[in-house]
């Protein structure tokens, strides 16, 4: 679906790139990024490391300047056939999804509607590896997001290589269930009947009756309990074929980028943007997303795994019921993310939530990108108090991209990948030591650490002990104040081009060795 934009957003949009290509003429030229040792810098590691020995290390201090760096391998491509759960409302698809799993992954609450996006999970039974959708209730006769949701369950249908139809045993067979039927048979696709809610004996004579959908044997199970879920697994696989048709090539590489932000800033319909295609419900309703829902999109020949997450609110600890588990699930995702792009509605003025769900991913230690959305709904009286608020709120994060565009009508989406990569690879960066070292004494050199008490702390040797995020670790004679770290961080970003990630400086006060 395209979207023509109006007289009045065209003009937001011209604006805009005048300034922007202002912006980007005025800024400063990319810092030498040659990172390669020189023998003075070698020689001068070397003998930091001598002068080392005078002083009091314990194991940790010499497992750290020991360690070796390496780097991690993935496990290689595959493709996983794609096992589909669907079911009209309530009868407790994501329970059997997180049962399958074996985690509390899928979003569930006792209430219809709960599951929204057709999320995908990689799941294991007897020695087959294969990729689960759950999916949100497919429903007749319906409108609004709704229809939208009933509609994402029928991609899944069409994009699966087997299904499971989940019937409420203790319901019996509905209308609703008869028309999933007719669908089913339409797609040609394997199917296997689960009748869930079977929690005894008792229930098993409600399965039977599921024999009238013409689906084959029905499987009771209680996906609450686990009860019988391995002979459905069992059939289930049966079901899949060993080669997949719908499934897609899934690499152990591709970064992932969680896009995160307050709800109704844009999430939903910038991954639909980027993606090309109508892959997550979209709705002017705040908090329509509520499971993680994953995408493979390649961009500029490289793929990325995209993450749309449910809308950071307030206060977590106020919100109940779905909206809870998904900001939990939105934690997590940010956590198993390596870059979190925050998305900002440029059009309102900057609120205490954007700055809390920006600083949850600069503490989660992960990369970061700010794209300012709904840049065409902006007026020109807007823009400068914009910058204004950027100035006053994110003085602390001046080092992250910015990235102005509108997700509804694709005005600089495709700035987005730049800034992902300029960011992921400031992320893995790492300083040879000699370098460092070398850094530091001429800064140091240059302006010392002022004096306290009559005495100067002396900075003895440096080494960055890990990347993703950078850490870096000092070995010093006494304290370093927090802004004499905050002086040394601001110059490691200017020489070495840390953008978009955050730096991490830790201090180990160390004493000579008693004679």
């Amino acid at each position: 679906m395209t979207h023509d934009p109006s007289a009045s957003e065209t003009a937001a949009l011209d604006a805009a790139a005048r300034d922007d290509a202002a912006l980007d003429a005025a800024a400063p030229p990319a810092p030498d990024l040659d990172l390669a040792e020189t023998e003075d810098d070698v020689a001068r590691e070397r003998a930091l490391r001598v002068g080392l020995e005078e002083f009091e290390l314990d194991e940790s201090d010499q497992a750290l300047l020991d360690s070796e760096w390496s780097d991690d391998q993935g496990d290689g491509d595959e493709i996983l056939p794609v096992l589909a759960i669907i079911g009209r409302p309530n009868v407790g698809k994501s329970t059997l999804v997180n049962r399958i799993i074996g985690r509390r992954e899928a979003v569930v609450e006792d209430k219809p509607g709960v599951t929204r996006d057709r999320v995908s999970y990689p799941a294991e039974w007897a020695g087959r590896r294969f990729m689960l959708v759950d999916t949100g209730g497919w429903e007749v006769d319906i409108a609004g997001i709704e229809a939208k949701v009933a509609e994402q369950a029928e991609v899944a249908i069409s994009l699966a290589d087997a299904v499971v139809f989940v019937v409420d045993a203790s319901v019996g067979a509905t209308a609703t269930d008869e028309r999933v039927v007719e669908l089913l048979r339409r797609s040609g696709k394997p199917v296997v009947l689960c009748a869930n809610k079977v929690d005894g004996a008792s229930g098993e004579a409600d399965a039977t009756f599921l024999w009238a959908l013409g689906l084959g044997e029905p499987h009771p199970v209680s996906a609450l309990h686990g009860r019988g879920t391995g002979d459905l697994l069992d059939a289930a696989i049966k079901a899949l074929p060993t080669k997949s048709e719908y499934g897609k090539l899934r690499p152990a590489g591709p970064r992932r980028v969680a896009l995160v932000g307050r709800p109704n800033v844009g999430k939903s319909s910038l991954l639909n943007k980027i993606a090309g295609s109508e892959r997550v419900v979209v709705d002017d309703v705040p908090g329509t997303t509520r499971d993680p829902v994953d995408e493979l999109i390649e961009l500029r020949g490289i793929p990325y795994w995209f993450v749309d997450t449910a809308g950071i609110r307030r206060r977590v600890h106020q919100t109940k019921g779905a909206d809870f588990y998904a900001s939990l699930r939105t934690a997590a995702a940010i956590d198993k993310a390596e870059i979190g792009v925050v998305l900002v509605d440029a059009s309102n003025p900057l609120t205490e939530q954007d700055i809390r769900v920006i600083q949850q991913v600069v503490d989660a230690g992960r990369a970061l990108v700010i794209a300012y959305n709904k840049w065409d709904l902006m007026d020109e009286d807007r823009r400068p108090f914009l910058e204004r608020e950027i100035e006053k709120e994110l003085v602390q994060i001046t080092w992250a991209p910015r990235v102005n565009l509108s997700a509804r009508t694709g005005w600089h989406s495709e700035r987005l990948v730049p800034a992902i990569e300029r960011s992921l690879a400031s992320w893995d960066r790492r300083i040879p030591t000699g370098k460092l070292n070398a850094f530091l004494g001429e800064l140091v050199a240059a302006h010392p650490h002022p004096l306290r008490g009559g005495k100067q702390s002396r900075i003895l040797f440096a080494t960055q002990a890990s990347t993703r995020p950078p850490r870096f670790v000092i070995f010093a004679t006494g304290f370093i104040e927090a802004g004499y770290r905050r002086f040394i961080e601001r110059r490691l970003r200017e020489t070495f081009g840390f953008e978009g990630t955050p730096l991490e400086i830790s201090v180990r006060v160390r004493e000579k060795r008693k004679r």
